[in-house]
């Protein structure tokens, strides 16, 4: 897919394209390099006067200022540990020194306001002494040994605030075992009690498929690949021959098999499917792509690893990223808050600097050096069934899209604990080319939901997903409360998904779905709609369309506009249904076909559905193809 329009992205400062051994993406390892440069550079106007912090413009974060610039001192320093450290050294010494001196006054008792924030019981801190400590690791010969013993001592006992905290209970538990075991590493005090009860908590939330929750409950997101297998990986380079083993041989095979999955999370044009929090992180989704090459843990072919990471890094450069100043804003592409949480400060989307793990590899490295093999949306349709997240990939090489239905992520607390619903995990499906409409207005917030409408036209929540299971072509989940639960079982051919839903609600209840959202910054997208049907149309074809087949009875089909709602756009537009549950109090079976595709002529015409007298429903998708949803023990049914 083409891009909406956004504002040029000065790519001036990048070398040629080498279309010889990239020819798919043009980018090698100088492009990488001259990147990181970039984003080093841009940092320097907005560096404090010891260079312990990088005080960026833009909102704080719920931590403060003098954390914020903490945190812009961590996370660019793991961008320039791996630019360092990826050229052994070979890189203009001030880069080196700039660090070096951070080093030393953010640790200076009589530091004044440039001194670091303590780490304290489950505070921000702990996130960026976990990258000071790979950073620091990493970059050992040129930094950490020429330090004078002062400031060594210093940044141990920085360090050493983690030794005894009390740690949230999510991907921060391996923070710690960053933090201390490079404390062990140099021969300062820390716990082996913690490192090893930190690995063992990520035992807890193993799922299988290479699938991790982030902590208690249904967290599945990038957090799963940037960190639950990144932390492992780093964790045995700093550990070495204290590193258990057979702890590594278990994370190694399970970041293989994640792999297998995430190289389809991308888009043809590079991409990253839009979901989850911490999205403004964007090319970090490339992280776990080059730990499983460090950890000699991946399946993929060497020119098909660096197809994917460069192509997602080339998405976000052609779209203004990082913008005029060389800075990564708080955003997708342009800046927009709503993809951001409370933590989220000015620096913070350089966790971004994880993509650039790559560089640890020598340039002699196959990943380097041999010529980029197509990844398989260059190529296939692939539908690929998750159980452990309960997801449901489905991709058409022919427009290039990536979608996912979502049957199983809802990243609330377990009960009896409660939470308002996330847009980025509450949809049923998200994709490669749109983002969710925030904040979760319902006038304005319909995108791939199935509502009940209360009178003053409030939607129910979906709340905690309870999934039914992913297999093959479909999957299946249970949601709902008081007013009325729902089971809908997604159905996916090609471009289409048609879900079936059984909604148990009171009689003539109103009810509404929408379709995918589609975003254009240029202005509004095309919407036309009739008596049971509606389509969005951006300008470059990007068509999202909702159609009922069965269940819908009179509905309405609109298009819903809203400005300023969309990662992708300012302008948006949703296709809508409304419709009413049954009559009398029974059980009503909505069935609904739903498209996004990046050809407008894809038809969203010609489907149908029919209903048996047991409940059973029969699918025909437009190109023909049938299949059945068996009402019953299971959610599914077999394809005819």
């Amino acid at each position: 897919m083409t891009a909406p329009h956004l504002s040029p992205a000065d790519n001036s400062m990048l070398p040629s394209a080498d279309h010889l051994l990239s020819p798919l993406t043009g980018w090698t390892r100088a492009h990488w390099e001259a990147l990181a440069d970039r984003l080093l550079d841009g940092l320097v106007p907005y560096a404090s006067p010891g260079l312990a912090q990088y005080r960026l413009p833009g909102r704080a974060s719920h931590s403060g200022p003098v954390s914020d610039g903490l945190e812009g001192f961590a996370r660019s320093f793991l961008l320039a540990a791996f630019r360092i450290a990826g050229s052994a050294g070979r890189v203009g010494p001030a880069l080196i020194e700039r660090y070096a001196a951070g080093l030393a006054a953010g640790t200076d008792p009589a530091g004044g306001d440039e001194r670091w924030p303590a780490i304290t019981d489950r505070a921000q801190p702990m996130v960026e002494a976990a990258s000071i400590a790979i950073a620091l690791h990493e970059t050992r010969p040129w930094l950490w040994d020429r330090l004078d013993d002062g400031v060594r001592a210093r940044v141990v006992d920085w360090l050493g605030g983690f030794v005894g905290a009390d740690v949230n209970d999510s991907n921060w538990r391996l923070f710690q075992v960053i933090t201390e075991e490079f404390l062990a590493s140099v021969g300062a005090p820390h716990s082996r009690a913690e490192i090893d009860a930190g690995l063992a908590r990520l035992e807890d939330w193993y799922r299988g498929g290479g699938w991790y929750t982030d902590g208690d409950g249904r967290k599945f997101d990038y957090y799963n690949g940037w960190a639950l297998h990144l932390y492992p990986v780093l964790w045995a380079r700093i550990a070495g021959p204290r590193a258990d083993a057979a702890a590594v041989a278990r994370h190694r095979a399970r970041l293989r098999e994640f792999l297998a999955a995430h190289q389809h999370f991308f888009g043809a044009d590079g991409g990253p499917v839009h979901q989850g929090r911490s999205l403004t992180y964007r090319f970090a989704t490339t992280a776990p792509l080059w730990a499983g090459v460090l950890a000699d843990a991946t399946p993929l072919p060497p020119g098909r690893t660096r197809r994917l990471a460069s192509g997602a890094l080339r998405h976000f450069a052609e779209r203004g990223v990082p913008d005029e100043r060389g800075l990564l804003t708080l955003g997708w592409y342009r800046p927009f808050l709503p993809v951001t949480q409370r933590y989220s400060g000015p620096a913070s989307p350089y966790w971004a600097s994880k993509a650039f793990l790559g560089l640890l590899l020598p340039e002699s490295h196959p990943v380097w050096t041999a010529p980029e093999e197509p990844a398989p949306i260059d190529t296939d349709d692939t539908t690929l069934a998750l159980p452990g997240p309960g997801w449901l990939l489905h991709t058409t090489a022919a427009d290039g899209l990536v979608r996912l239905v979502n049957h199983g992520s809802d990243r609330l607390p377990p009960p009896p604990a409660t939470a308002d619903d996330s847009p980025h995990y509450a949809r049923l499906a998200y994709s490669s080319a749109t983002a969710p409409e925030t904040p979760s207005a319902p006038a304005t917030v319909p995108d791939n939901h199935l509502a009940l409408l209360a009178p003053d036209g409030t939607p129910s929540p979906r709340g905690h997903i309870h999934p039914l299971g992913a297999e093959g072509r479909r999957a299946a989940s249970r949601y709902g409360g008081e007013d009325g639960d729902i089971e809908t079982v997604s159905v996916v051919h090609g471009p289409w998904e048609v879900r079936v839903h059984r909604v148990h609600a009171p009689a003539d209840t109103p009810v509404r779905e929408g379709g995918w959202a589609v975003a254009d910054d240029d202005g509004p997208p095309e919407g036309t709609s009739g008596p049971g049907w509606a389509v969005a149309r951006r300008a470059d074809g990007l068509t999202s369309a909702l159609v009922g087949l069965h269940g819908w009875g009179d509905g309405t089909g609109t298009v819903v506009g809203a400005a300023g709602t969309n990662a992708y756009g300012h302008h948006s537009a949703t296709p809508v249904l409304e419709g009413r549950t049954a009559p009398g109090g029974r059980e009503s079976l909505l069935v609904t076909l739903v498209l996004l595709s990046g050809d407008p002529d894809t038809p969203h015409t010609g489907a149908s559905a029919s209903v048996g007298a047991d409940g059973d429903v029969d699918i025909r998708f437009p190109d023909g193809t049938r299949e059945s949803v068996t009402r019953g023990e299971t959610p599914y049914g077999r394809p005819r």
